[in-house]
């Protein structure tokens, strides 16, 4: 009887174990490009990730917020332009945007690439990406 209350406390303990090495796995800090639009990423409560995203600021275009579906869950940070480190005319940088993760869920964010101001052009490219945080 003793063997198999050892036994027990053994393997109950050794699933803790597991569990808790697998909610640690989950990263803080999570970086994604284009290649992650319309994929998923996990990442920690209370991490933050960035989206970098090629743009040409000397043509007008840049990248806008459409929506995130949870505010709840994430939320902007912030965004800034990275100017080309050519210095060349006409040469496109990088917009790199910075996101929290709240709390646990999942939230869906969508981007568009666009000129702005009245008659622009608009939807010139898209980005999504649908984050689950843990």
């Amino acid at each position: 009887m003793k063997i198999k209350w050892l036994t027990l406390g053994l393997v109950i303990t050794a699933i803790m174990v597991m569990v808790m090495a697998g909610c640690s796995s989950l990263p803080k800090q999570v970086s994604a490009d284009v290649s992650s639009s319309g994929k998923q990423i996990e990442i920690a409560a209370g991490g933050s990730f960035t989206i970098t995203l090629d743009s040409n600021a000397t043509t007008g275009y840049s990248w806008e917020l459409k929506g995130i579906s949870d505010t709840a869950v994430l939320e902007k940070a912030d965004n800034k332009y990275e100017a080309p480190a050519s210095g060349l005319m006409g040469a496109g940088g990088k917009e790199v945007w910075t996101f929290e993760a709240m709390k646990a869920g999942t939230s869906t964010l969508t981007m568009e690439y666009s000129q702005p101001w009245a008659g622009g052009q608009k939807s010139a490219n898209t980005f999504s990406l649908t984050v689950v945080v843990k």
